[in-house]
């Protein structure tokens, strides 16, 4: 998987035969934001339409008792001598009662594409599937382009494969280009060797391991079982390549000139294992570039922003860093602090000073009147005793009658 821009081109036997160049719209961008978008739209036009029956719940005499009788207004059912006679009918709170709004047939099942987008996904989808990144395909011009292509290469997109979940440790290079001849095999055995001899039947036997029986009602619906996706087969003519490969589990095929997102990248993951014909790969560069379909163009040639930013080339046109050395004081309240309130009004703060000179005065002072208050109070004690015998004395009842009245 060497940075390089021929692909090798591989036997039925599994030894190289030749080499081949890169398609030039496997150098095509990767935009799994484009490829999610395309592939939702595209998996909602095999869609059949269901609704349920316009009568269902509607199966019953009822209608409305009105008001004034103290119940709801809901529909009710009818005449007398069952149980079903008085219940509420039609509405979705019912028992027995339609759904809440009733689905119907003209739904808006299917959805439409811009085809530019839909040439954009797919272009994206190969782009993901193979194992080169960069343009490799132009040409080396100098050392500093060798350094990126390798440097590009050694993070390159077998990744997206792997990531996957296909079994490709033993692919001797992706993307894989088988010689023309495979489209000639008739044989499922024949397929298998084939596969066999360049490490992708793991693939398939993950694919073949990955067999369960679905969960839910999907059983009963002729879609029993649940199956890992595998290899993608692309050929140019079917001369039985359709035969030997389509009874493989999990193996699909394509032909080179009816591309199908729903295969290149299912789920709307980039990354599909694929196993080209030489016929196939050759044939992209008819389908995409100046005679055929428009390649997208990356919108940056490098995306590594923070190497842009830093390089000599942007710095030395760019202003000096401005260094922010003015220092802000911070900003004091004038109801607590009197220097600031003096800056908005002397003359309060100027009154004040003043009050809180009279409180100091005031505290100063304090100890000393209540020396005084003290002193006063012990001074009038002393003759408390004797006022107490006073009163005691001059308030005793004497006889009345003992002078003679």
């Amino acid at each position: 998987m060497a940075a390089r821009p021929l692909v090798s081109v591989f036997s039925l036997t599994g030894d190289k035969a030749g080499e081949t160049t890169l398609p030039e719209v496997m150098t095509a961008p990767m935009r799994p934001d484009i490829v999610q978008f395309v592939h939702t739209n595209m998996a909602k036009n095999n869609r059949q339409a269901y609704a349920v029956s316009p009568w269902a719940g509607k199966n019953v005499s009822a209608s409305s008792w009105g008001t004034g009788r103290a119940v709801a207004r809901i529909p009710r059912v009818g005449g007398g001598g069952t149980s079903r006679s008085g219940q509420g009918a039609f509405g979705n709170m019912c028992r027995g009662g339609r759904m809440f709004a009733p689905t119907k047939t003209w739904r808006k099942w299917h959805r439409k594409i811009n085809s530019t987008q839909r040439r954009y996904a797919v272009a994206s989808a190969l782009a993901g599937s193979r194992g080169l990144l960069g343009r490799l395909d132009r040409g080396v011009h100098n050392k500093r382009d060798l350094r990126n292509i390798i440097d590009l290469a050694a993070s390159a997109v077998p990744a997206l494969v792997m990531a996957r979940g296909h079994k490709v440790d033993d692919v001797p290079e992706i993307p894989l280009v088988m010689d023309s001849s495979i489209e000639s095999a008739k044989k499922t055995s024949a397929a298998k060797d084939i596969l066999a001899s360049v490490g992708a039947l793991a693939d398939v036997e993950k694919a073949a391991d990955s067999k369960k029986i679905r969960a839910g009602k999907g059983k009963a619906r002729g879609r029993k079982y649940t199956l890992r996706r595998g290899p993608l087969v692309i050929y140019k003519n079917n001369d039985g390549v359709e035969q030997a490969f389509r009874n493989l589990p999990g193996v699909e095929l394509c032909c080179v000139d009816r591309l199908n997102l729903l295969q290149l990248a299912p789920g709307g993951h980039m990354g599909r294992f694929c196993v080209w014909s030489q016929a196939a790969l050759d044939a992209l560069n008819e389908i995409y570039g100046s005679e055929g379909k428009k390649i997208p163009e990356d919108i940056m040639a490098n995306a590594d922003l923070a190497r842009i930013i830093n390089s000599d080339e942007i710095q030395s046109v760019l202003n000096p860093a401005k260094r922010a050395n003015k220092k802000y004081l911070r900003k004091k309240n004038p109801l607590k602090n009197i220097k600031a309130l003096a800056k908005l009004d002397p003359y309060a703060a100027a009154a004040r000073e003043s009050e809180q000179r009279a409180e100091a005065a005031r505290k100063d002072q304090k100890a000393a009147l209540l020396k005084k208050k003290r002193e006063v109070a012990k001074s009038k004690k002393q003759y408390k005793a004797q006022g107490k015998a006073f009163y005691e004395q001059v308030s005793k009842q004497g006889d009345v009658c003992a002078d003679g009245f």
